[in-house]
């Protein structure tokens, strides 16, 4: 994917996991090449914290290795005050 792809995956991703009542989400981002890390690793990050996405997002960590390790993120994602569970 291109970052301007990724990007717009990752709202719409987002946004979807919180509107269905998901409290947690993996997110691979791969792990670069060559030593560098990704880029898509290096903006996932800054992405979450956008005014768009910060509402839903409560926190972000490492994936354990079985679930991608480097190459991925548990998104945490707030609880919507709205629903009726």
């Amino acid at each position: 994917m291109t970052q301007a792809q990724a990007h717009h995956a990752l709202a719409g991703f987002v946004h979807r996991a919180w509107n269905e009542g998901r409290r947690c989400v993996l997110v691979i981002t791969g792990k670069g090449s060559f030593g560098s890390l990704g880029v898509l690793r290096q903006a996932t990050p800054r992405w979450l914290a956008d005014p768009g996405l910060r509402p839903m997002v409560l926190a972000i960590q490492p994936a354990q290795p079985k679930h991608g390790g480097d190459g991925a993120l548990y998104v945490l994602i707030k609880r919507r005050r709205d629903r009726k569970d």
